[in-house]
């Protein structure tokens, strides 16, 4: 996601004004008096607002022009519903109905569809969260958030875990300069237990024309659903050796079948 750059939604970021506070109470009041300039200058006045709110969600590979006009969103809401006589700061009362109105647009982008219900029990507990911090002054435990909210801790871990985003296979955590290791080279498959490649032809003479390290290394993985670290430590290599062994091997295997 990129902040840095000037133009968002065809809006120049760098040449947004700033309104002082007495310059919004008299747009508010006329506004309410039924000026729609006021309301334009409102929301063009605070445009840097949105800009402030939406670094908060730079590391979920949203594009920043989506964010800024969902964020714009909630902005014209706040400035629609908010009320001079509480004698509260405007961004005090913007911010988070910004907030709000963007991570809609998350939730309901997901790529996983998650029930309605249990996305609201997933948000509540993240508020109670942050409200047990600051008032624990430490991290609470799910006993203690679904104790709040009167839910079993149960079904309070189903719903956090419900709304996680999901995590490519190939996404790489660890690089030593050679090939990367990616999330899938992580993972062991215990079901894969039944040798079903080995009963293939094909394979089978692929197998054979590998060196016999490499054939231990694909046994482990595959036939025995072993992850790469395990194999590192039965054969005594390192991770990223048994890594480039096991892609080479696959390559080699696929000009034989």
């Amino acid at each position: 996601m990129m902040l840095n750059k000037v133009e968002i939604c065809g809006v120049n970021t760098s040449k947004l004004p700033l309104l002082t506070s007495e310059e919004m109470r008299q747009l508010f009041e006329a506004m309410q008096k039924g000026e729609p300039e006021a309301r334009e200058k409102l929301i063009k006045g605070n445009l840097r607002l949105v800009l402030s709110v939406i670094q908060r969600f730079t590391n979920r590979g949203e594009y920043v022009d989506d964010l800024f006009q969902v964020g714009c969103i909630g902005l014209m809401k706040a400035i629609d519903n908010f009320d001079l006589s509480q004698n509260v700061k405007f961004s005090t009362y913007a911010v988070p109905m910004i907030i709000g109105e963007i991570r809609r647009y998350l939730r309901d982008n997901n790529p996983i569809r998650v029930s309605r219900s249990l996305r609201d029990i997933a948000y509540k507990a993240l508020q109670v969260r942050d409200v047990l911090v600051n008032k624990l002054a430490r991290e609470p435990s799910v006993t203690e958030i679904a104790r709040e909210i009167n839910l079993p801790q149960e079904e309070v871990i189903f719903a956090l875990d419900a709304i996680q985003e999901p995590v490519s296979l190939f996404e790489p955590i660890y690089h030593d300069g050679g090939d990367p290791i990616y999330v899938m080279d992580q993972i062991g498959d215990e079901k894969n237990q039944d040798g079903s490649w080995l009963e293939s032809i094909a394979i089978q003479e692929a197998m054979n024309k590998l060196t016999p390290r490499e054939r231990l290394i694909l046994s482990l993985r595959f036939f025995e659903g072993k992850t790469q670290m395990e194999v590192a430590d039965e054969i005594g290599i390192s991770q990223a050796q048994v890594s480039r062994l096991e892609k080479a091997a696959l390559q080699h295997m696929r000009k034989y079948i």
